[in-house]
């Protein structure tokens, strides 16, 4: 039985399929609080719960040189407009265990990156804020493998954790995504959410950037929906050709309705 967490007004682990979204980055006000409403304009015609993601500080890009955000205060800042004036709720990454407690208090979903998912000291920071936390499943780990990651959470006394699956690594320069992984993951009681954009990227096969390949988002995403995901991730811009982090495999905003629209219907299908 999966152990329902609410998420301001989106239940995961209910009857309706939640939906994460928004840019990898923050690369202005203007256009994050564009992507907001448009993707919440979707979202609402399709009567799916959404909540909106977007990275204030990206500490994981491949090169030295690549675009990292805006940073903590400037992107609370933005996330927080967005909050109110859109009326979603709001997810974002945090990086270090001092960053917890800030964030928690302008946020409704702490996200674990997945190259961070076995950091203890920020893993219990982000529980003690008794904040729903968001758990990227490392490339690197077994699903079966979550369960000590869970444990050093409850162990705060936290039991608002969502799990995502984002694809394993499998060779070089490539992932592969086991759809077994979500009900394995699942048997820890926790919702488990399908990351379709970050599973089908190919880090570091185009040098100092991260490639993918966006054509295989479709149908990892309605794979996982049918496996029984209890919600989808997906980077979503207006412009992918010309996105500031992850252009490889950010979904089209403009071929987000259709695909959401499969998904949903997929969803019903196997309730």
């Amino acid at each position: 039985m999966i152990h329902s967490v609410k998420v301001g007004g989106v239940h995961f682990g209910g009857d309706k399929l939640p939906i994460i979204a928004g840019p990898c980055i923050i690369e202005s006000r203007d256009h994050t609080l564009k992507m907001a409403e448009s993707i919440a304009e979707i979202t609402d015609s399709l009567d799916l719960p959404f909540v909106f993601k977007s990275s204030y500080d990206k500490a994981n890009r491949t090169s030295v040189k690549s675009f990292r955000g805006l940073g903590m205060e400037q992107g609370l800042d933005i996330l927080g407009e967005i909050k109110t004036k859109v009326g979603v709720p709001i997810l974002t990454d945090i990086h270090h265990p001092d960053q917890a407690a800030t964030v928690a208090g302008m946020v409704d979903v702490l996200q674990i990156p997945a190259f961070l998912c076995r950091q203890t000291d920020l893993l219990l920071a982000a529980g003690e804020t008794q904040c729903a936390i968001n758990v990227k499943k490392g490339q690197f780990l077994a699903p079966w493998k979550m369960g000590p990651i869970i444990q050093k959470l409850e162990s705060t006394g936290n039991q608002n954790i969502l799990l995502t699956e984002r694809g394993t690594t499998f060779g070089y320069e490539n992932l592969v995504t086991d759809v077994r992984s979500i009900s394995m993951m699942q048997k820890t009681g926790y919702p488990v959410i399908f990351d379709a954009t970050h599973s089908a990227q190919m880090p570091g096969i185009s040098g100092d950037i991260t490639g993918g390949m966006r054509e295989y988002i479709p149908g990892l995403a309605k794979a996982s929906v049918a496996a029984g995901c209890n919600g989808v991730f997906l980077e979503v811009h207006d412009n992918v050709d010309e996105a500031k982090s992850d252009a490889a495999t950010q979904w089209p905003l403009d071929k987000l309705s259709d695909l959401l629209k499969t998904l949903k219907e997929i969803h019903q299908a196997i309730q």
